[in-house]
């Protein structure tokens, strides 16, 4: 099959030429007739594999069979949930319009309004934005919605996670009823579902891949160790490894901080990005970590949405998420366009219910090791046993005097457990003379978080 057997344009042909695109991928293939023949579609599709382009190609080739009006009004209108996957979609949509006469913007939260504002009065055809600043400027009266003809929700799953829901009610209220309405969404969800069956008239459903599978080409691993000592194991296995560019994902923006903070004094360049960061310091880093001036870039679930970055070798979970589906999406951010990729988990004893729900998901096993010197030390650590009322200790084996009798006993002799992970082996004092070729900290480290404030 080929973009041309699709039924796309010449102006459309030659855009994905100069991409150096000559096959569509299962998504494309399967989407964009669809949606040119005029149908709804509830569509789910791993991260990576071309889900802009089904939607953006056939939606621009419509659009373009109505001469642009002389004041140009909104005529298509996507919602993504983040900025980052914001600003990307809206780069493909250009690089796929550039030899037609449409015009299209993006809009979201945490940078000056005005600019956006002075474009959209300037008149535009395309609208990518979030809910939240599309509902802002409206609410202002610098948006009118009434002459959309397509609307476009993508990373629907993400958007319900994050609270979307109302806004994209309200969002809806706005536009005419007689509207093609496209769906994309990693997971297909009964929450989706319900939005599906609210928005989408007999829809045509459209499956690139199973739900909820990983890449073939992802090789799994779970490193066990303790919480204590990740940062030293994740810092070990940099070095030894000289990986570069790799993403690695926390679970709280103060953890993704730190951890950036850790891995510079360790010289190993490193950023993170987060809600908290400004939408500057976010670019600058992706920026940075795209060129490969940063070795690794640290981020959380929700500002990791939306990041295209082509041949990624290496995906750590420095902790697992507690939700089994966002293992998916972050692993499928490696072995993308049939090039292998890593996907390591660092794994202390309070996450082993987080493997077997994910296992649960994946249906099979993922593959666990440890590292000599990085044993876990406590804790239930490949299944073991929950404490229950059975094997709780009876009161007559409770120990006594547990408290010191006053602030100064049992301190001081260094010898107690708080310090027995400090051990360093692995860290960058070993690996600071061996002549790798990572890159050093830049001096002035500041210019990333408005205010330098790295709390949530």
């Amino acid at each position: 099959m080929t973009f041309k057997e699709l039924g796309l344009s010449e102006a459309l042909l030659k855009a994905v030429a100069d991409k150096g695109y000559d096959t569509p991928s299962p998504i494309q293939e399967k989407a964009i007739p669809r949606v040119l023949e005029g149908k709804d579609i509830l569509a789910s599709a791993q991260t990576g594999t071309g889900k802009t382009a089904g939607f953006a190609m056939p939606m621009i080739q419509l659009l373009c069979k109505t001469e642009p009006q002389k004041r140009r009004v909104i005529r298509a209108l996507v919602l993504t949930p983040t900025r980052e996957l914001a600003a990307q979609v809206l780069e493909d949509i250009q690089t796929y319009s550039k030899y037609v006469d449409l015009r299209s913007m993006v809009i979201f939260g945490g940078v000056n309004q005005n600019p956006q504002v002075s474009k959209l009065r300037s008149g535009i055809d395309i609208l990518v934005a979030t809910p939240g600043r599309l509902m802002d400027l409206q609410n202002q009266g610098f948006i009118s919605l009434r002459d959309v003809e397509f609307l476009v929700l993508d990373e629907a799953d993400r958007m319900l996670d994050m609270g979307f829901l109302r806004d994209i009610k309200k969002i809806m209220s706005m536009m005419p009823d007689k509207r093609q309405n496209l769906l994309f969404s990693a997971t297909f969800s009964r929450e989706i579902r319900t939005l599906a069956n609210g928005i989408l008239t007999n829809p045509v459903t459209v499956e690139a891949t199973p739900e909820n599978t990983t890449a073939e080409l992802v090789d799994q691993l779970v490193y066990r160790c303790d919480a204590k000592r990740k940062i030293e194991l994740i810092t070990k296995l940099i070095w030894d490894g000289n990986w570069h560019h790799v993403l690695v994902f926390t679970r709280t923006k103060h953890g993704a901080n730190r951890l950036s903070e850790k891995l510079n004094k360790a010289n190993i360049t490193a950023a993170a990005i987060h809600g908290n960061k400004s939408q500057g310091a976010r670019t600058k880093a992706l920026a940075g970590f795209k060129d490969k001036e940063i070795s690794v870039l640290v981020a959380t679930d929700i500002a990791a949405r939306g990041l295209d970055i082509p041949l990624l070798p290496y995906v750590i979970n420095f902790e697992l998420p507690n939700v089994p589906e966002d293992y998916v999406h972050r692993i499928g951010r490696t072995g993308r366009a049939g090039a292998s990729g890593q996907a390591i988990s660092l794994v202390s004893a309070d996450e082993i219910e987080y493997v077997r729900g994910i296992e649960k998901l994946l249906g099979t096993r993922l593959e666990s090791t440890v590292i000599e010197g990085f044993e876990p030390t406590s804790g239930p650590v490949d299944g073991g046993k929950k404490r229950t009322k059975e094997n709780k200790p009876t009161g007559t084996n409770k120990p006594t005097n547990s408290r010191p009798a006053n602030r100064n006993q049992g301190r001081g002799n260094g010898t107690n457990a708080t310090g027995s992970g400090n051990s360093n082996s692995g860290n960058s004092n070993s690996g600071n003379s061996n002549g790798r070729n990572f890159r050093r900290k830049p001096r002035n480290t500041s210019g990333g978080n408005t205010g330098g404030n790295s709390r949530d």
